[in-house]
């Protein structure tokens, strides 16, 4: 797992990725016929209970933990579908694969949604916005599903984020754009403002961000309890929560495609010399060094092999790094056009802190 102490002064750069009707969209991925009909997950008996709506079916108002007998009711027509988690996790799994390809710094906060820290990334790109896109568009290409992404400073503005364009977008919410746009946010779209607690803030005449702004921490503290210090903080742009991974990190590595397949000696040097460069420049960022150097290639017939060598040292500059390569290379088959080179560095050794990483700050 990543340990990451950040400089006060880097802003973070938080996504939110929430799947678009997960559940029903896959039954309509997998049953064309239900492409444009209103369906919903779950059971259909009497005292079944609908587990997940699709769009079609919430605009006639059916939503998930909706009796069936309701849901019939606000829309007759109504296709129930069996739930297959199996498939539903199958998915996830993919989904959640492809996150790890940009960052280690991931929370599922469950099967269809997570935070991803992509403040340091694997892919070295400084535009949070263009993570978000690549992810999506990756997420279509491969489970032809589509996820929206809500992307800035912090948790609770990225997840406030994800819900302003549905399905299937994506909104950005600026450093600069924090306050003006918690100003004329409803109080219900603040997390933890509940029906009851909304009730109260409107008699209290708080009916936007800007209208708990108004109140001093105190007065929210006397009004609210610890809630009161809660609402006070995001009101004001302030979440310090960090992206909790459930994941530990096993590898640090780096791989290219290339657009035309290798065929010589020279240049296989050379693209190996290029992803040297970039691990050490990834190992450094992420403060790791380990004791195994794998080698991954992969032929213009889609075959892969993985080569590896372990060393008693850390491999930590980029001369152990380029000797460990040609040694590996002595015992790989290299007489093949060859379509991906990568190389990746695992069995870690101790941790280390990266302290006061000084970022450009490009969403």
């Amino acid at each position: 797992m990543i340990n990451i102490h950040y400089h006060c002064s880097v802003i973070r750069k938080i996504i939110h990725i929430d799947m678009d009707a997960f559940f029903a969209s896959i039954e309509q991925r997998d049953f064309p016929h239900l492409k444009g009909q209103p369906v919903a997950v779950g059971g259909s008996r009497e005292r079944g209970v609908v587990a997940a709506a699709s769009y079609e079916a919430r605009k006639f108002g059916v939503r998930s933990a909706m009796p069936s007998r309701t849901a019939l009711q606000k829309c007759p027509q109504l296709i129930f579908q069996p739930h297959r988690f199996e498939v539903y996790k199958s998915v996830s799994n993919q989904i959640m694969e492809i996150f790890f390809e940009y960052t280690d710094l991931v929370e599922p906060l469950s099967i269809d949604e997570a935070f991803l820290d992509v403040t340091v990334n694997k892919k070295e790109m400084t535009s949070a916005t263009l993570i978000a896109q690549e992810i999506r568009k990756r997420i279509y290409e491969k489970t032809g599903l589509t996820a929206s992404a809500g992307v800035s400073i912090n948790k609770f503005l990225a997840k406030v984020a994800s819900d302003q364009r549905k399905p299937n977008g994506l909104f950005l919410i600026k450093p600069k754009e924090v306050l003006p746009f918690i100003e004329q946010l409803p109080i219900e779209k603040f997390f933890g403002v509940g029906k009851k607690t909304a009730e109260r803030m409107h008699a209290l005449g708080i009916h936007h961000g800007k209208d708990i702004q108004a109140y001093d921490l105190p007065k929210l503290v006397k009004l609210f309890g610890k809630a009161g210090k809660y609402f006070y903080d995001i009101s004001h742009g302030e979440d310090h929560r960090m992206v909790q991974p459930h994941r530990e990190r096993k590898s640090v590595g780096i791989e290219n495609t290339f657009q035309h397949d290798l065929r010589d000696q020279q240049q296989i040097l050379h693209e190996l010399s290029e992803l040297e460069a970039g691990l050490i420049r990834r190992l450094t960022k992420t403060g790791k060094s380990g004791k195994t150097l794998t080698l991954k290639i992969k032929f213009d017939n889609f075959e892969q092999i993985t080569r590896s060598k372990t060393v008693r040292i850390p491999i930590s500059s980029r001369r152990i790094l380029n000797n460990l390569v040609h040694d590996i290379l002595k015992d790989a088959p290299l007489n093949r056009p060859i379509r991906l080179l990568g190389l990746s560095v695992s069995n870690f050794a101790n941790d280390k802190t990266t302290d006061a990483i000084q970022l450009t700050i490009e969403f």
